[in-house]
């Protein structure tokens, strides 16, 4: 018996194809991750709170151009969501600005820790309405005004309380009243929650009676 023994050959042109075939699928990795993304031309949504995210957007329909990413983060230090311009939107007209939604994983409110998952769907909508009552503000303000207004932000107590409470009544301008109801009702009548983390929510942001004015005044000129 013969056996014919084939000398196998080097082939430059097979390895670059291999290599490429590697490269492509490392670039094609993300587009898969974003399959688990609801996605529309500006917006792009986690799927589990797609529907959620969707109420609130429909409430600010001058958004809808408007590149927003929601995003979840297994962390964000005193918040439980934050919205904010891109780093590279501070550089860029107000028409061009992308802007993210950061919402922790585990909403941690006063050493309680609930899922996402667990929270009811009008206080997660009336959350992210409040956040997109901080893109609409952010919307309206120049480059350098966005800059001074990160600083004062930062260091002025009696301004943190002057932007919570604007965005509320974005919130509350575009229709959102009774999530935004939900989600102060969701804290300050929840008895899990300590009256340290209920203070602050009393001071820096609208309350249930002064939500039903803005309501009542906006109704008196409709």
């Amino acid at each position: 018996m013969y056996f014919k023994i084939t000398k196998v050959r080097f082939n430059p042109q097979k390895q670059i194809f291999t290599k490429n075939l590697v490269l492509s699928i490392k670039l094609l990795f993300p587009l898969l991750i974003m399959n688990s993304l609801f996605t529309t031309a500006q917006h792009v949504i986690p799927e589990s709170i797609s529907n959620q995210a969707n109420i609130a957007l429909s409430h600010f329909t001058e958004l809808n151009e408007t590149s927003i990413t929601f995003k979840f983060k297994h962390n964000i230090k005193k918040s439980t969501m934050l919205a904010q311009p891109n780093f590279w939107s501070f550089f860029k007209s107000r028409k061009k600005r992308q802007y993210k939604i950061l919402i922790s994983e585990k909403i941690l409110i006063s050493g309680k820790e609930y899922l996402t998952s667990d929270i009811p769907n009008d206080v997660m909508i009336g959350w992210l309405g409040h956040e997109l009552g901080h893109v609409i503000d952010y919307s309206n303000r120049s480059s350098l005004n966005l800059l001074w207004f990160a600083i004062k932000y930062l260091f002025s107590d009696k301004y943190l309380m002057k932007v919570e409470r604007a965005a509320d009544t974005h919130a509350v301008n575009h229709g959102m009243e009774g999530y935004i109801l939900s989600t102060k009702n969701f804290i300050l009548n929840n008895s899990e929650i300590d009256e340290i983390y209920k203070a602050r929510i009393k001071k820096y942001y609208l309350s249930p009676e002064e939500i039903m004015k803005l309501v009542n005044d906006r109704d008196l000129m409709n």
